[in-house]
C-alpha cells in the first residue's frame, strides 16, 4: 500500500477544509484489541523468503479461522517452504452466482535486526503507532480481513455468494503462489485486495481523501545489446558498441509515449485537480477533459510524481559493456525498464523501442515472462459500497480512483478478467510510510476505519 505524493498533500490541504476526523461509528473495545493482537501476532511471524516461515503463518491463519467456525475442507493450506498458501472458503447460500475473492501476501520483505532501532520482528507499540516488518506491508490488511470473516461468521450471516480468502507466499519475490491462486479460484465475481489503495491524513492526523486502486501499469524489462568482433584498442574503427549504445540509450531518453487516460484515471485527474487547483490542478482537469492537451501535459510531465500516470514510460536503469581495457568492445547492453499503461501490450512496447532505436545492429530481449492487465472498471455497485463504508468513520471524504505504478496480486487477477480493487482502510500520513524500508510502522488508530471498511464492503457486496 502506498499514500499519495507528499506535494499531493501539501497541495490539497492548502486549497481545501479538511473532513473531520472524529470517528461516525464506533467498534467495540474487544474488536479493536482481538484485531491488535492477531496484527502483531503476524507481524511476530518472521515471513522472509528464505526464513522457512511461511507454513508457520499459513498454519495460524488456517487454525484462526477453523477454531472461528470455519469447515476443516473450506480452509487449504498448500504447498510447502515459501510457496505455502491459505486458501479459505466463506459458503455463502448460493442464491447469486461467482464469489468474492479477498486477496493479500503473506511474505515481507527481509529486515535485519542490526540495521533497525527496534527488532523488526518485535512488534511495539509506541505514540500510536505499531512498529516491525510487514504492519504496513501487509500484515495489517490480513488482520483485518481475518478478524472480519471471523466475526462475520460469529455473527451468523450468511451472503449470497461464497466469499474467499486467497493469502499468496512470494509476492514480493517470483508471485508463483499468485499464478497458482488465479489459475484455481479465477472465476469470480470481483477481487478486493487489502495491499492497495487506503486513505490519506495530513501531518495533523485529518482525512484529505481515500483511493480505491483499480489498475496497475505492466512491469516489463528489456535488454538491448549491441555486439560486433572487436578489435585492439590501438585501432579504433566506426563500428564500436558502446558508441552504437549510447546513441541508442540518448534516442530512448529523447522519446516520450503518447499520453493516454482511461476511465480510471481520467476520474483521478478530474477529482485531485479540483482539490489541489493551482496551475497543477487546472493541468490535471484539463488532461482528464482533452489528453491532447499538450499545455497540459507538459505540466503534468514535468513532474516526477505524476509523469508515470499520463501514459506508458520506460527508462535505462543497468548498463554494461566492454571485456578488456585495451580491447574494442564486443559487446555492450542496456536494461531498459518500462511501465507500460493498462491496455497496451508488451510487444508493442518492444516494437516501439526497436523503431526508437534505429539500429539494425541492435537486439532487443524481453527479461522474464512480464503479464499485462486491463484497468478495472469503476463499477458502480463497488463505489456505491465504498462510498457507504468510508462515510462509517468519514463522512463525505473524497473517493479517488487510482493508477498504482507498482504490482499487486491483482495483476495475475485482473489477467483472467476479474474486476479487481485495492481498498484496505489503513489511513497514514505520507511522512510515516516506512514499507520495505527501516522502522516501519503504522498508526494503530487505523484499525477502526478499516474493519468498520471491510465488514460494510463485504455486506453490500455479499449480501
Amino acid at each position: 500500500m502506498r499514500s499519495a505524493p507528499r506535494s499531493l498533500l501539501a497541495a490539497i490541504c492548502c486549497a481545501i477544509a479538511l473532513a473531520s476526523p472524529a470517528t461516525a461509528a464506533r467498534l467495540s473495545a474487544a474488536q479493536h484489541a482481538e484485531t491488535l493482537a492477531i496484527w502483531k501476532k503476524m507481524v511476530s511471524i518472521p515471513t522472509v523468503q528464505g526464513r522457512g516461515q511461511m507454513p508457520v503463518m499459513a498454519d495460524y491463519v488456517a487454525d484462526l479461522l477453523r477454531k472461528g467456525g470455519f469447515a476443516v475442507e473450506d480452509v487449504i493450506v498448500e504447498g510447502s517452504g515459501d510457496a505455502t498458501t491459505v486458501a479459505a472458503r466463506y459458503r455463502g447460500t448460493g442464491k447469486t452466482g461467482k464469489p468474492i475473492l479477498l486477496s493479500g501476501h503473506m511474505d515481507v520483505v527481509e529486515a535485519r535486526a542490526s540495521d533497525w532501532t527496534r527488532d523488526p520482528f518485535t512488534p511495539v507499540e509506541e505514540n500510536g503507532y505499531l512498529y516491525g516488518r510487514g504492519v504496513l506491508d501487509m500484515k495489517f490488511g490480513n488482520a483485518v480481513m481475518v478478524f472480519t470473516l471471523l466475526k462475520l461468521k460469529q455473527e451468523g450471516f450468511r451472503p449470497s455468494r461464497d466469499i474467499i480468502l486467497l493469502l499468496s507466499g512470494d509476492e514480493e519475490t517470483e508471485m508463483l503462489t499468485t499464478q497458482r491462486l488465479a489459475k484455481q479460484y479465477g472465476v469470480a465475481e470481483l477481487l478486493l485486495n487489502a495491499d492497495g489503495g487506503g486513505g490519506l491524513l495530513d501531518p495533523q492526523g485529518k482525512p484529505v481523501a481515500f483511493y480505491v486502486q483499480g489498475a496497475e501499469k505492466t512491469y516489463a524489462d528489456f535488454e538491448v545489446t549491441i555486439t560486433n568482433p572487436g578489435g585492439h584498442s590501438s585501432r579504433p574503427h566506426a563500428d564500436n558498441a558502446i558508441y552504437d549504445l549510447a546513441l541508442a540509450i540518448d534516442r530512448i531518453a529523447a522519446y516520450q509515449f503518447p499520453a493516454q487516460t482511461n476511465e480510471l484515471t481520467k476520474a483521478y485527474w478530474s477529482a485531485t485537480g479540483k482539490l489541489v487547483g493551482g496551475k497543477l490542478g487546472n493541468a490535471m482537469q484539463a488532461f482528464a477533459a482533452n489528453p491532447d492537451d499538450k499545455a497540459a501535459l507538459a505540466t503534468l510531465r514535468a513532474e516526477p510524481e505524476y509523469v508515470g500516470i499520463t501514459g506508458t514510460t520506460c527508462v535505462a536503469t543497468m548498463l554494461s559493456g566492454g571485456h578488456a581495457l585495451n580491447a574494442l568492445p564486443q559487446k555492450a547492453s542496456v536494461s531498459v525498464n518500462c511501465r507500460i499503461f493498462p491496455g497496451v501490450s508488451i510487444e508493442s512496447v518492444k516494437a516501439k523501442l526497436t523503431e526508437v532505436i534505429a539500429n539494425p545492429k541492435a537486439t532487443i530481449t524481453t527479461l522474464g515472462a512480464p503479464v499485462a492487465s486491463d484497468a478495472s472498471p469503476l463499477r458502480p455497485d463497488l463505489m456505491k459500497a465504498l462510498r457507504k463504508g468510508v462515510d462509517l468513520s468519514f463522512p463525505g471524504l473524497p473517493i479517488i480512483p487510482q493508477m498504482s505504478a507498482g504490482a499487486t496480486d491483482s495483476l495475475y487477477f485482473r489477467a483472467l478478467g476479474i474486476p479487481s480493487y485495492g481498498v484496505i482502510g489503513m489511513f497514514i500520513k505520507p511522512e510515516d510510510d516506512f514499507s520495505h524500508g527501516l522502522n516501519e510502522r503504522a498508526p494503530i488508530a487505523s484499525i477502526d476505519p478499516a474493519l468498520l471498511l471491510m465488514r460494510s464492503l463485504l455486506l453490500d457486496l455479499a449480501k
